[in-house]
C-alpha cells in the first residue's frame, strides 16, 4: 500500500440551486473569502492558479491547480494538481431537494516531505485534518449562499 496516496469524497447538500451552487465554485480565486483554510489562490492565467491550504495540523500546502474540465451542462469542474499535492479534484453539481448536492472528489498523491515521512503514523491525523478542512468549507459556502 502506497501511504501517501490518499482517495476522498464528500457530499454537500447546499440551501442554492445547482447554478448559483457552480457559479460560486467555479470562481476558485474567491474560495478563500468563504473557506477559510483556502488561504490564497493566484491565478497564473485563465486556466492556471497556486493554491495554498493549511488547515488544524501544523503544515501548509501549496500546489499548482490546473483546469482541466469545465462543464456547466453536466455541472462538473475538474483540475489537475501538481506541487505539494500530485493528482485531480472535481466538484460534481447537480440538483437535491431543497437545493443542490455538491459532491467533492480528491485523488492525490502527497509530496511535501513532512507528510511523506510521517505517512504511516500520521495517516489518520492526515484524514481528520482533511475532514475538519472539508466540513469548515461546506459551513462557509453554506452561509455565502444564503447571503446572495
Amino acid at each position: 500500500m502506497d501511504w501517501t496516496h490518499y482517495r476522498f469524497r464528500s457530499d454537500w447538500h447546499l440551501p442554492a440551486p445547482p447554478a448559483d451552487v457552480y457559479a460560486e465554485l467555479e470562481r476558485a480565486d474567491a474560495y478563500p473569502l468563504w473557506w477559510p483554510q483556502v488561504r490564497s489562490v493566484h491565478r497564473l492565467d485563465a486556466r492556471t492558479g497556486v493554491v495554498t491550504a493549511r488547515s488544524l495540523l501544523p503544515y501548509t500546502l501549496t500546489f499548482t491547480a490546473r483546469e482541466t474540465r469545465r462543464d456547466p451542462a453536466t455541472g462538473v469542474l475538474e483540475i489537475a494538481m501538481s506541487g505539494d499535492l500530485e493528482g485531480w479534484a472535481r466538484w460534481t453539481v447537480t440538483a437535491d431537494p431543497g437545493g443542490s448536492l455538491a459532491r467533492y472528489e480528491q485523488e492525490v498523491r502527497v509530496n511535501l516531505p513532512l507528510l511523506r515521512r510521517f505517512a504511516v503514523p500520521g495517516r489518520p491525523f492526515f484524514r481528520a485534518n482533511h475532514r475538519l478542512m472539508v466540513r469548515s468549507g461546506r459551513r462557509g459556502l453554506t452561509a455565502r449562499l444564503r447571503r446572495r
